[in-house]
């Protein structure tokens, strides 16, 4: 117990320091937060200072799961209020582009992801898995979004109002469920072994899943919030509503599927169900951001280890890696737009927008760390993949952007934005 409590204090101490940092410099605080675990873990703290380094961040399994229980907490709630940014009624109106651009964005960089998990080195292949299933889950790794990311970017750069603004967003939602859904089936793939019978089994599992979410859960959480929404004490809905994040994290799970795609369904379904239940989330958010998912952040840096980058194969592979996720987003992203008559100042915003990857690859790294899908040179590229892509999209970002004329429909937009920050 007092190595856990002084393990959370020295994570959560550093993590807050260096996103501090990164936000000064203007990179995303996960940046920063994420840097925190590396340089507590092997690459850094464990380097210079082993013997302080194995009795802080012991290696025994009962210490372990100790922080990994936390992370995981954070991981489930920081999933669930993403899934809450999901506007369902943008998805709605914009179908038609968001279709094209989310389709090109997904299935490009999960194809070119999928052929790349072939070619690289068996040493970057977890011993608990194939070679098949290894490169489904690159591909998977190379399609994701991070909305939570890409949101507070757009939202820092005076960019949400904008109609490319909005294009990103709700993009980078079906992008988000897409990859949550295909993780699932590459979980159940691992853990039973890739087969005709195995898909179709999680596919299924999928559609009864979205199924209820759509007929059975969202009525059910309505019913249920109402009254929490009438008391006095407004800290009963935000008790129910993580009840309801953790047992719909458990019922996937009980599937075989992941908890994190349980917990992003319910908080889409939380999300929609109106105002009261978004400041409902809007309450918890003030302790899981700054405290949980920080933790959840430094702890999966702990993982990284730079000096696997001292081997050219594996050095080389990132590189590799990096360059296809990057080039196979922007292209997807681009080409959709234009398919869906974007003009080509948009369609650019839009392929750079969307290659912000960030905390969503992060908890993609960490699954597949768990599963044994990655070993701890695959874990290490992944990750840096998402801190790359993090880090190079605002500037990107804010260059595309500049040649796209404000409409006034944008202008009353932000004035409406503003109403609401009010």
């Amino acid at each position: 117990m007092l190595l856990f409590l002084l393990q959370i204090s020295v994570l959560l101490a550093v993590a807050t320091a260096l996103g501090r940092v990164a936000a000064r410099f203007r990179l995303p605080p996960v940046v920063g937060e994420l840097t925190a675990g590396v340089v507590l873990g092997p690459s850094v703290f464990g380097n210079v200072l082993p013997a302080a380094s194995d009795w802080l961040l012991p290696r025994e399994a009962d210490q372990t799961h100790l922080l990994g229980a936390v992370a995981q907490l954070g991981v489930l709630l920081l999933v669930g209020i993403t899934g809450a940014h999901i506007d369902l009624e943008l998805l709605r109106r914009k179908s038609t582009a968001i279709g094209f651009v989310s389709l090109g964005s997904v299935l490009l960089p999960l194809g070119l992801g999928f052929g790349l998990g072939f070619l690289l080195p068996d040493a970057m292949v977890g011993g608990s898995t194939d070679r098949p299933a290894f490169a489904l889950f690159i591909g998977v790794a190379v399609a994701v979004s991070a909305l939570p990311v890409i949101a507070k970017t757009l939202l820092d750069m005076r960019l949400l109002h904008r109609n490319v603004g909005q294009l990103i967003v709700g993009s980078a939602a079906i992008s988000d469920i897409v990859g949550w859904l295909l993780l699932s089936i590459v979980s159940a793939t691992v853990t039973r072994g890739l087969g005709p019978g195995v898909v179709l089994e999680a596919v299924g599992y999928l559609l009864a899943v979205l199924a209820f979410t759509l007929l059975v859960a969202r009525p059910l959480a309505r019913l249920v919030l109402r009254p929490t929404e009438r008391s006095a004490a407004p800290e009963v809905s935000v008790s129910v509503i993580v009840v309801l994040i953790m047992l719909s994290a458990a019922g996937t799970h009980a599937l075989g599927m992941e908890p994190i795609l349980g917990a992003f369904l319910c908080g889409i379904v939380v999300g929609s169900l109106g105002t009261p239940s978004r400041r409902s989330l809007d309450s918890m958010r003030t302790f899981v951001m700054p405290v949980l998912a920080p933790l959840f952040l430094a702890t999966a840096g702990l993982q990284v280890d730079l000096s696997t980058l001292a081997r050219p194969s594996v050095l080389l592979a990132g590189v590799v890696m990096l360059t296809v996720a990057v080039v196979a987003k922007f292209a997807g992203g681009y080409l959709g737009a234009r398919l869906g008559r974007l003009d080509r100042h948009e369609a650019l915003a839009i392929g750079v927008g969307l290659n912000a990857r960030g905390v969503v690859e992060i908890v993609v790294a960490s699954v597949g760390l768990g599963l044994g899908v990655l070993t701890t040179a695959s874990y290490t590229i992944v990750v840096l993949v998402a801190v790359a892509t993090s880090v190079m999209t605002p500037p990107l970002l804010r260059h595309t952007t500049r040649h796209i004329t404000t409409t006034a429909a944008e202008t009353n937009r932000e004035r409406q934005f503003a109403g609401h920050a009010n």
